[in-house]
């Protein structure tokens, strides 16, 4: 896996992408802001192409009103093609993020959907260890650390 920039047509593309529920979640409404948003990101590639996405910092956390981030982790956010999820390929993805968010040397610390245990178990895979949780709107989030 390859991390480059983030061009228009992959945050376009990335716009575009529909998750099966309950990951459905993370689908995005195309706008102007969410695209923007998308060019402060970077793009992971494989031999078939567009295979992820990944932040670093305040992008990558979720606003709530119960859990205050610090300054002392690196918040790392990530997202995978629909149609490469569920297929043992996660690790491989989330080892590539890991390796570039780690020359920040800072420790690490993610936000996840309760719901999403698929994720959760491969972060724990990994050494993130749940540290805090809350609710947003109609959703619990878990925050892990590393």
């Amino acid at each position: 896996m390859h991390i480059r920039p983030m061009t228009r047509e992959n945050a376009r593309a990335i716009q575009a992408w529909t998750y099966e529920a309950p990951y459905d979640f993370y689908n995005q409404d195309p706008s102007a802001e969410g695209l923007d948003e998308l060019m402060t990101y970077h793009a992971i590639h494989d031999d078939e192409g567009l295979f992820g996405f990944y932040c670093l910092g305040p992008y990558a956390q979720v606003p709530n009103p119960t859990y205050a981030y610090d300054a002392i982790h690196l918040d790392i956010g990530l997202g995978m093609r629909p149609d490469r999820t569920g297929k043992g390929q996660g690790r491989s993805f989330v080892e590539t993020v890991l390796g570039a968010a780690e020359r920040e040397e800072k420790p690490l610390r993610l936000t996840v959907a309760a719901f999403n245990e698929r994720a959760i178990h491969l972060y724990e895979q990994v050494g993130f260890r749940q540290v805090a949780a809350f609710i947003k709107g109609q959703t619990n989030f878990i925050v892990m650390v590393r």
